[in-house]
């Protein structure tokens, strides 16, 4: 049953996490940025928000940095938007999921190419 509630309130932080840093972030160093997951500790207290970022690394860095520093912003939105007693610690980290799928599939790319020649 727990299990069921720390998927439902990381589902639910990751749709408001979204919205708030497309709508209500404005600093310029947040580029295109979309929140791919977010993973709730058993008793609430730490969400490890996963980040992409389109750009190169320099660009995730910069988006990285800007949106930690909005961190305490971020969880008071969301402690308001979602009735929780304590609003989790939220932590950011860039997903490499996306590159590295995208790699692998290139790398497939290359083999079928070379197999068909």
């Amino acid at each position: 049953m727990a299990k069921n509630r720390t998927g439902r309130v990381g589902e639910q932080i990751k749709k408001e996490l979204s919205v708030l840093i497309q709508s209500e972030l404005k600093d310029p160093r947040i580029g295109f940025v979309t929140v791919t997951g977010v993973d709730v500790t058993s008793d609430l207290s730490q969400a490890k928000v996963y980040l992409s970022v389109f750009g190169d690394e320099e660009k995730k860095n910069e988006s990285l940095k800007a949106i930690e520093k909005a961190t305490g912003f971020l969880r008071t939105e969301i402690g308001k938007r979602i009735r929780l007693r304590h609003t989790p610690e939220l932590i950011f980290k860039i997903d490499e999921s996306i590159a590295y799928g995208s790699r692998i599939e290139k790398i497939l790319g290359e083999i079928t190419h070379e197999h068909e020649e």
